[in-house]
């Protein structure tokens, strides 16, 4: 049994040749309800030694299986330091973009370049990070009422932008967003040269972040980043979940005065 465990885990290519690349370590602890809710890179947590054995791990596993393509090896970390080997994704994940801001490398095209047999011409230096990346999950859902989906039609949309800001979408004005599907609108990525950088880059974004005709997610996102525990890195798999039955349905976010006006109407 691991109390209060942090979810990290490796980004590795692996080609047909025999050559594989682990990149930085992502912080995937914050969760709800075992999803992932945001993720950075690299972990708060993680020093130097640490990385390179996770580093080191994650290659043994896909040698050992004889795997290629762009994956992940994920792990469990105990509060002694120890980790434990969890599984393999065997794709592409939500949170690559923070990997690709890091390292400068695009994981997509180099998974087409791998499934061609062309071989990995990267360099080790994808274990040295480069700056500071997070990701913040954009869903289409009402945190307020316990995260209902919140379906319907986009009828205003301003992403954000700026320096260091990347907004990956399929969503713009007009769009309806139906109930059959994942409620995911958007993920939110930014740079930052360290991680206070980056917390207060990703804090303008969302604050530039206009979404109307539907509920999102984005005031749940603002709150999380201000709270003591993300800003300290104190925080694990289980954080959240616990967090939010402590709130008992406190809002997330002030009514708007406009909305407010118009209901009295």
């Amino acid at each position: 049994c691991l109390q209060r465990p942090r979810h990290i885990e490796i980004q590795i290519l692996a080609d047909q040749h025999g050559n594989i690349r682990p990149f930085v370590e992502r912080e995937c602890s914050i969760q709800r309800r075992h999803q992932k809710v945001l993720e950075e890179s690299p972990s708060p947590l993680v020093d130097l030694a640490l990385r390179a054995r996770l580093a080191d791990a994650a290659v043994a596993v896909a040698k050992a299986a004889g795997y290629t393509n762009a994956g992940t090896v994920e792990f469990l970390l105990d509060e002694d330091g120890h980790f434990f080997f969890l599984e393999v994704n065997a794709r592409l994940q939500v949170e690559h973009p923070v990997t690709e801001v890091i390292s400068g490398v695009d994981l997509v095209q180099w998974q087409i370049r791998i499934a061609e047999g062309e071989p990995l011409t990267l360099s080790h230096e994808t274990l040295t990070p480069f700056g500071h990346a997070i990701e913040c999950r954009v869903y289409a859902e009402d945190a307020d009422l316990g995260f209902l989906p919140s379906p319907g039609r986009i009828v205003a949309l301003r992403v954000p932008d700026g320096p260091g800001v990347r907004d990956d979408s399929w969503v713009e004005s007009g769009t309806e967003i139906p109930v059959y599907y994942d409620s995911l609108l958007s993920k939110v990525i930014v740079w930052g040269e360290d991680r206070l950088q980056g917390t207060a880059r990703m804090r303008r974004a969302l604050a530039e972040y206009e979404i109307r005709g539907v509920r999102s997610t984005i005031p749940f996102s603002q709150w999380l980043l201000a709270r003591p525990e993300f800003i300290e890195a104190r925080f694990h798999t289980s954080y959240l979940d616990e967090l939010l039955q402590q709130r008992a349905g406190e809002p997330f976010s002030e009514l708007d005065p406009s909305l407010e006006e118009v209901a009295a109407i």
